[in-house]
């Protein structure tokens, strides 16, 4: 075990967990599988259905479940994107948000449910920074970003 694999976050999908995965692994090139599982005859879902597909985007691992449709996504829990360049901020904005919903403040929903941040990677030592003027009129800024991506430069 390494470490990046001893806490694994685990999205739950209805059925389309592999059809995810692929699409997720489209989008970031340092991406695999680590190991897909099946359902077999015991169900719920149709044998040879992926039960649990294990993955990484970016090193980070995540666990994709099949589990039906009890479960389904909500903001509450978000998958945060730092881009050093607009053009990678522009990239993953466009590709994530395809078929789904755009937000505010960088915010989106793709196109199974799962909600993103696509964020400057300054943005953070921005709103860190000592002059309070400065963070207020930046948090002013990015909550008036509305169904668009923002500068990666803050």
């Amino acid at each position: 075990m390494t470490g990046n694999d001893k806490v694994t976050p685990c999205l739950w999908f209805d059925r389309n967990a592999e059809e995810a995965v692929n699409h997720y692994m489209s989008i970031f090139k340092n991406s695999r599988i680590v190991s897909l599982s099946r359902y077999g005859e015991a169900g719920p879902l149709p044998k040879g259905t992926a039960l649990t597909v294990t993955f990484e985007l970016e090193g980070q691992r995540f666990q994709a479940l099949n589990g039906g449709p009890y479960f389904k996504f909500t903001e509450t829990i978000s998958l945060s994107v730092s881009c050093g360049t607009q053009a990678e901020l522009d990239g993953f904005w466009e590709r994530l948000s395809e078929g789904g919903e755009q937000g505010q403040c960088g915010w989106l929903k793709d196109k199974f449910g799962l909600s993103w941040q696509i964020v400057p990677s300054a943005l953070g030592e921005v709103m860190q920074d000592q002059d309070a003027g400065k963070t207020n009129r930046v948090m002013a800024a990015v909550i008036q970003v509305r169904n668009r991506r923002f500068e990666a430069r803050v």
